[in-house]
């Protein structure tokens, strides 16, 4: 059974660790949390804003600032237990007399038996200083659990005098998930206040305004984006894999009451350009929840620990807007330098650590798809299994996917048409990734804009192909080194075996056609058959120099030769 926070924070004080710090914005529950463990201890509290202040009555009892405030308080410990309350204060951390009266408080709590007293640091901004690393305690409010939640939406409508049925309780319990209590008390306000009820309509709201967070945080990026499952051409295992998932995110609150785990994530490996992105975005839209982007870069900061509490503040915050998929991107240059000596080296090593942690024990409704180029610039243990749900490699597209992703393209701009040879682009396109032929299609559409044509032919495509360096021929070392990398290791190929297309065979199509008319007449068959050959030569895809005429012309003889060869050796 998991202890209160106030169970924990009281240990906290007994073990004698002399200055905790509390990254959380509402004063009040921590107020009334350091008041509980505190029952008897004399609680002083300073405010960077009013000085010393009365903490039951927040009454401003003094102007001053924080250095005087602790060499006024520090000998307080010697009469009587004392809680030194020090609200918003990150900024004077860098003041060495703040450090030095710190430093004195928490060693003389340390090592003399007749001192007591504990600091509380309280800020929305972890900065610690480097002189008190050894003396700070970072100590996190734990968010509120499904079966608080549900109390928390229980107590807001007896106050409201509404009634809400337990299923749809259940449901909106399940949306809140990653906030707190003041967050959750506001969200069921305005949704109140909009409808003068509580709906499973509010989930809407609820996803609408944890979007808020992320934005005003700057940690995280929300995601807009307009593709889908259907725009990826090709990929077909782990699109299978995803539709999975998918059922189980869009059913998980009996997915999780049925025993499913929740879904951890995915990791795709491969060639630069072939969809690694597109996938991230194709698969919130088909679980039909937010894409958030983690740029580990952003959370580096210049102080102590900084980098460290902005990687927990984003992991919380991808928490807080769960259900979401958390996309890095290009996760090796994410944690480059991770094991390697040198003071940068040695913060991206913590929060690769971190973030494994996290990983590993989650147990939130967060979706990471991580993107990833070069594998052999990830440390092995995060290919270990339980990271991740699943590993796939996304190779160069073959034949089937090629021709896909070309379609895919013209299509989105209405310029696909059935005469266009897809077989000759198959051969034509050997070594291009999805990007190369995206810009195939928007060279070849811009061309036939500028020359006033309505449509786009075959020579068309080829042309802009030709002018078109494919990826295989610009990073041909890399992406043999890629392939060589991913040939050791155990992890899925996205893409299911390429089936080679074959050419029509004219001549074998005469040949079904006429022996699949039963008639007497041989002649008339051929004739038959020749037409429904003729079929077969204007298809895309089918090689003929000569016109439908003149095929049908020349073939009626050669037709005529089969059957009356066939005829004569059923009459011997």
């Amino acid at each position: 059974m998991k202890r209160s926070a106030e169970n924990i924070l009281a240990s906290y004080i007994d073990a004698l660790h002399p200055i905790i710090y509390i990254n959380h914005f509402d004063f009040k529950v921590i107020d009334a949390a350091i008041a509980h463990v505190g029952q008897g201890a004399k609680c002083v509290e300073f405010n960077n804003a009013l000085g010393l202040v009365d903490f039951k009555t927040k009454s401003p009892m003094k102007g001053c600032s924080l250095e005087e405030f602790l060499k006024l308080t520090m000998d307080d410990g010697f009469e009587q237990q004392t809680f030194l309350i020090l609200k918003d204060v990150h900024r004077e951390l860098d003041n060495p007399k703040v450090i030095a009266y710190l430093k004195r408080i928490a060693e003389n709590n340390l090592y003399n038996e007749n001192y007591s007293a504990t600091i509380f640091i309280i800020s929305e901004v972890t900065v610690i200083p480097r002189e008190l690393e050894n003396y700070i305690t970072i100590f996190d409010i734990p968010l509120p659990t499904i079966d608080e939640i549900r109390g928390i939406i229980r107590a807001f409508i007896t106050d409201m005098e509404i009634e809400v049925d337990a299923d749809t309780i259940d449901e909106i319990a399940l949306s809140f998930k990653g906030l707190n209590e003041f967050q959750i008390r506001q969200i069921l306000t305005l949704a109140y206040q909009d409808g003068g009820c509580i709906t499973r309509g509010d989930k809407a709201l609820i996803l609408k305004e944890k979007e808020q967070f992320i934005k005003k945080s700057g940690m995280l990026e929300i995601v807009n984006f307009s593709e889908s499952i259907e725009d990826i051409g090709g990929l077909e295992n782990l699109k299978d894999w995803l539709y999975r998932k998918a059922f189980i995110f869009r059913e998980l609150d009996k997915a999780i009451k049925f025993g499913v785990d929740v879904p951890k994530g995915i990791m795709i490996i491969g060639m630069p350009g072939c969809g690694k992105s597109l996938t991230a975005k194709a698969t919130a839209s088909l679980f039909e929840i937010p894409l958030v982007r983690l740029d580990v870069g952003r959370l580096l900061g210049k102080y102590v620990g900084e980098s460290e509490e902005n990687m927990r503040n984003a992991l919380k915050l991808s928490e807080a807007i769960s259900p979401c998929v958390l996309w890095i991107d290009e996760i090796e240059k994410a944690f480059a330098g991770v094991g390697g000596e040198g003071g940068g080296n040695d913060v991206t090593t913590r929060l690769f650590g971190q973030f494994l942690t996290w990983m590993q024990e989650k147990e939130n409704t967060v979706f990471i798809v991580a993107t990833a180029n070069d594998i052999s610039r990830l440390p092995p243990e995060f290919l270990r299994k339980g990271r991740f749900d699943e590993l796939f490699f996304v190779d160069l597209p073959n034949g089937t996917e090629r021709r896909k992703i070309l379609e895919i393209h013209l299509k989105k701009r209405k310029k696909w048409n059935e005469n266009i040879d897809s077989i000759a682009l198959i051969k034509e396109t050997e070594g291009y990734n999805g990007a190369d032929l995206e810009a195939v299609v928007k060279d070849t559409i811009e061309r036939a804009f500028i020359e006033g044509r309505t449509t786009i032919t075959t020579a068309d495509l080829i042309r802009s192909i030709k002018d078109t360096k494919s990826i295989s021929c610009t990073l041909k070392d890399k992406i043999a080194s890629i392939q060589k990398t991913v040939e050791k290791i155990d992890i899925k190929p996205a893409s299911l075996e390429d089936k080679k297309e074959k050419e029509p065979d004219p001549s074998q199509a005469y040949v079904k056609a006429a022996k699949a008319k039963a008639e007497p007449n041989p002649l008339r068959a051929c004739a038959e058959a020749a037409a429904e050959a003729a079929k077969v030569i204007a298809e895309p895809g089918v090689k003929t120099a000569a016109s439908v005429t003149s095929a049908k012309r020349g073939l009626y003889a050669d037709m005529f030769g089969v059957l009356m060869k066939e005829q004569k050796g059923k009459q011997q």
